[in-house]
């Protein structure tokens, strides 16, 4: 059979594709490249679950995703339980638990910004500035270097995104990421000397069996968080309301019960990947089904397709909020299981609790979508949706902002009834004075 993930048809939608490949070719070799690609769900938990068969160094390509940078997710035992152990001592769930006020403030900030127009770009206006924003403020950055940090971060994942770039291009680039890592060194020496409430002084704090992260070991997971967490939060985002808007009923059902959202988070995982693949190398000969992959070839497992794998998702290719989810590999799977996806699921909630009110009115604007062009992630370029029925500022509030103000109204009500009996039990006493 023939497959490639490079068409652009097949990056508009790879389903058909992954679904005939389970059927045909589970194991496939993909020529002239010899790269194997490996689709069901079985298979794909195999390979990244076994690092001692498949290596994680496979993620320092194929499009240089760290660019010769130490980093976590290029790491294979005895190294990455070191590092992940003294990074997840940093990158606690209380902590990020802690985040949601912050991330729903800025969620707020940025559709402040559209309030007066009846056009929204929900990747421009919110799914791609948001993880922007709360990463930066979660390093450390200051405020006036919050436009610096953003450029960096539309370069870095750029750099991702496009295939091949001209020699001025390139030129550009390299000084950029130049500026970037001297910036992040530079902070990470002032947090040794002056440690702040931030992830970088966390993580240079971290100890284990008096061992401590590295400068490069603190610089490659700043890279790391910068360009893989803001991109699959930007895709999650995204691919949610797209999906939402294209299945009605699921997002009517929402909007009666927005306790539902954290399970259409996790269906939208499953459904549409922000990751669809990852990128590992053979450390041996391996067989399955019949293939024999040899040591030192790059080995693909293909999450996307896992994820709707018949076998263990019945009718995968429906949208359904109330599937048992459990066990999908849109976060990885093993050892490298995504050590942010608490993070990328705080933001999504967040932002789907704060954007429900306005979905309801919302419509898809009548232009082609347009997928980014990294055929290893899923996500979209632009959402531009239509509110020809009100503004941003016109929709009601939010469930949890709902929940603030009558909390608010509850708490003002017994503060007037105290001082009411308060006035009453003076009067008794023949006090006229005023409370």
């Amino acid at each position: 059979m023939q497959f490639n993930p490079f068409a652009p048809d097949v990056r508009q939608n790879p389903f058909p594709s992954y679904a005939e490949l389970r059927r045909e070719a589970p194991v496939f070799k993909l020529e002239p490249m010899g790269f194997w690609l490996v689709t069901r769900y079985e298979d794909v938990q195999f390979v990244l679950k076994s690092p001692q068969l498949f290596s994680s160094e496979g993620m320092a390509g194929p499009q240089g995703l760290q660019d010769g940078v130490r980093s976590i997710i290029t790491m294979d035992p005895p190294d990455h339980q070191k590092l992940r152990s003294l990074v997840g001592r940093a990158f606690t769930p209380r902590m990020i638990a802690e985040l949601e006020p912050r991330i729903r403030e800025i969620t707020r900030t940025l559709l402040a910004k559209t309030s007066h127009s009846n056009e929204f770009d929900v990747i421009g206006g919110l799914a791609l500035p948001l993880p922007v924003r709360v990463i930066a403020e979660m390093l450390g950055v200051e405020p006036r270097r919050l436009h610096d940090f953003k450029r960096w971060s539309d370069i870095m994942v750029g750099q991702l995104l496009r295939p091949g770039a001209s020699p001025e291009e390139v030129a550009y680039e390299q000084a950029e990421r130049s500026a970037f890592e001297q910036y992040f060194r530079w902070s990470i020496e002032e947090r040794r000397r002056k440690p702040g409430d931030d992830l970088i002084s966390a993580l240079i704090s971290a100890e284990e069996e008096h061992q401590h992260l590295s400068a490069d070991d603190v610089f490659g997971f700043a890279l790391l968080l910068l360009v893989a967490g803001n991109e699959t939060t930007t895709n999650l985002i995204g691919n949610m309301v797209l999906t939402l808007l294209r299945h009605p009923a699921a997002l009517k059902e929402l909007s009666r019960d927005p306790s539902l959202i954290p399970a259409a988070i996790e269906e939208t995982l499953r459904y549409e990947s922000p990751v669809q693949m990852l990128f590992r190398i053979a450390r041996e000969d391996v067989e399955m089904h019949g293939q024999r992959i040899l040591k030192g070839a790059m080995v693909w497992p293909v999450m996307g397709s896992a994820n709707r794998d018949e076998a263990r998702y019945p009718d995968p290719d429906r949208f359904d909020i109330r599937r048992d989810t459990s066990g999908h590999l849109a976060f990885g799977h093993g050892i490298h299981f995504c050590i942010g996806a608490p993070l990328a699921r705080l933001e999504t909630r967040v932002a789907m609790e704060e954007l429900l009110p306005m979905l309801a009115n919302a419509k898809l604007a009548e232009q082609p979508l347009e997928y980014i062009d990294a055929f290893f992630l899923r996500g979209l370029k632009h959402l531009p949706l239509s509110l020809p029925q009100g503004r941003l500022a016109d929709m009601p509030p939010s469930p949890r902002e709902l929940a603030r103000m009558t909390s608010q109204l509850v708490a003002a009500s017994a503060r007037d009834a105290y001082k009411g009996v308060r006035v009453l039990l003076r009067r008794a006493k023949g006090d006229s004075r005023p409370v």
